[in-house]
């Protein structure tokens, strides 16, 4: 199928503007081209009303949180959400317009998670300092005016990994944060999968086959990590007993098989999970949220997800 119209018109501007893949520079470079990106706070929903950020004691020192809270007179669910990035870029700012939207659509308080980067920090940092955070929230959700009995995991990209690896460790915490749900966006969930949809998609115009090596590559220390279930989440020995799913990938994207692979094993395990595969859309698109009715109504569905699950 042909891309949407809307992708297909981003394509050409970065066509004609010299776009540069993120794979193609240093590290530095990344860093700062991904900060460039920033989606200004969407206009098309309301919006929380009150963003602030909050320091808990992480693995390393200080960890950073934002939280995003709707008026409410009684205490919201939490919906934790995890930046993507390839676990090399991104930052709270870059995720901001999503969880804006995401908590006031639902509502719910909505508390994004900073954490440590690589090469700097590899894999298993990002994966200690978001556990250490969702503890924290679960434990400390009444300072927030939440209800942290009520809790969800999402990201989008390599978030949506890290999210889906936070409920493989409560499932084996005994003293463990419940979750309740799991809203998973594109994300990665094999190292260095070997897929008819990774080896097709390699257009360096979008996150491609090439941007995924080179992710994985910055991430893990050795390849021989990225065997752990925590980095690849299909590598988990038992996905029965995982709170409910809700998985979303695109046609046009190098992960999309890896998607399809997660919700089959999910379902084979008896675990709840919703599927909604966009055949003209390429990985990101709900960055694309403002000027992308697809990607609006993709949220609205996250939206009606959490309030399902979370009620």
């Amino acid at each position: 199928m042909p891309l949407d119209p809307i992708i297909e018109r981003v394509r050409d501007y970065r066509v004609e503007t010299g776009f540069t893949p993120l794979y193609t520079m240093t590290i530095e470079e990344a860093r700062k081209a991904d900060a460039e990106t920033e989606a200004t706070a969407w206009t098309w929903h309301e919006h929380p009303d009150e963003i602030f950020d909050v320091t808990i004691p992480g693995p390393a020192g200080g960890q950073q949180l934002r939280v995003y809270r709707p008026h409410s007179e009684t205490p919201l669910p939490v919906l934790m959400y995890f930046f993507g990035g390839g676990w090399v870029v991104g930052s709270l700012e870059t995720s901001d317009a999503i969880c804006r939207a995401l908590a006031a659509m639902t509502p719910c308080t909505v508390v994004s998670a900073g954490y440590r980067l690589a090469p700097e920090h590899p894999f298993p940092a990002a994966v200690d300092d978001c556990y250490a955070a969702v503890k924290w929230v679960a434990e400390h959700a009444d300072q927030l005016g939440a209800d942290g009995s009520r809790m969800a995991v999402g990201g989008d990209s390599s978030g949506g990994n890290l999210a889906a690896a936070m409920t493989l460790m409560a499932k084996d915490d005994d003293e463990g944060p419940a979750i309740a749900a799991q809203v998973l966006v594109y994300p990665p969930f094999r190292a260095y999968a070997d897929t008819k949809s990774m080896r097709e998609n390699k257009d360096p115009m979008f996150f491609n086959a090439y941007s995924s090596e080179w992710f994985w590559d910055v991430y893990l220390a050795d390849r021989a990590a990225g065997e752990s279930p925590l980095a690849s989440p299909l590598n988990a020995a038992d996905h029965s007993e995982l709170p409910a799913a809700l998985v979303m990938t695109a046609e046009y994207c190098p992960l999309s098989d890896e998607g399809q692979d997660y919700v089959d094993v999910l379902f084979r395990a008896g675990v709840p999970v919703e599927h909604h595969h966009y055949k003209d859309l390429t990985h990101g698109f709900l960055a694309l949220s403002s000027i992308l009715e697809t990607a609006r109504d993709a949220m609205g569905l996250i939206a009606d997800f959490l309030r399902r699950r979370l009620a």
